[in-house]
C-alpha cells in the first residue's frame, strides 16, 4: 500500500462531506460506516484509510451490517448498469448455465437460511470458487455466518476505497493527445 498521501487521497479528504459522502456509500451502503470514515478525514495515507474502514466495519451492528449488505446483489446478478458489480462478480460472467443455476438455487437456500443474499469478496474468484464458498458456509451458524460477512464486506470495502482514491487520482490526470 502507498506509504504517503497520493494526489487522489488528498482530493478524497478535500472533497466537501456532501461529494464524500455519496462516494463512500458507493463502497459500502451503511450509513454508519460511512459517517465514521467520513469523519475520520483528513487521512495521512491510503493505509491510515484502510485501517479506518477496518475499524468502522468492526463496530458495525447487525442493522449496520444488515444495511450494507443490502447494498450487494445476489452472485450471479449483477446490479444492471453498475460496472462496479459487474467487474467483482466477472468470474461469474463466463459461468455455464448450469453453473449460473446452482448458483440461483444455493443464494435462494441461503437466503432463506440467513434472511440475506450470500456476500462474498468476489473479485478474482471463479463461479466454482463461489459456488464452493457458498456451499460451505450455509451449514454455518447464523453469528459464524456474520462474523465472516463482516470479514467480507471488509474486503470489499477495501478494494473499493483503493479504486476511490485511485480513479481521483486518474480523473486529475491530463489527457493527452495521440
Amino acid at each position: 500500500m502507498t506509504s504517503s498521501s497520493t494526489p487522489g487521497l488528498t482530493r478524497f479528504n478535500t472533497l466537501a462531506d456532501g461529494e464524500a459522502t455519496p462516494a463512500l456509500h458507493e463502497v459500502c451502503a451503511s450509513a454508519a460506516w460511512g459517517e465514521t470514515v467520513l469523519a475520520g478525514r483528513p487521512y495521512a495515507t491510503e493505509e491510515a484509510l484502510l485501517s479506518a474502514s477496518d475499524a468502522a466495519m468492526a463496530e458495525l451492528t447487525a442493522e449496520d451490517l444488515a444495511e450494507a449488505m443490502a447494498g450487494h446483489p445476489p452472485i450471479g446478478r449483477p446490479k444492471p448498469g453498475d460496472p462496479t458489480s459487474s467487474r467483482e462478480q466477472r468470474g461469474m460472467a463466463g459461468a455455464s448455465e448450469e453453473l449460473k443455476t446452482e448458483m440461483l438455487e444455493l443464494n435462494l437456500a441461503y437466503q432463506e437460511r440467513f434472511g440475506h443474499v450470500f456476500l462474498i469478496c468476489a473479485t478474482g474468484a471463479t463461479g466454482e470458487q463461489m459456488r464452493d464458498a457458498v456451499k460451505s458456509r450455509i451449514g454455518n451458524s447464523p453469528e459464524q455466518e456474520q462474523e465472516i460477512v463482516r470479514t467480507e464486506l471488509g474486503k470489499i470495502n477495501r478494494i473499493r476505497l483503493t479504486g476511490l482514491v485511485r480513479e481521483t487520482l486518474a480523473e486529475e490526470a491530463p489527457v493527452q493527445d495521440s
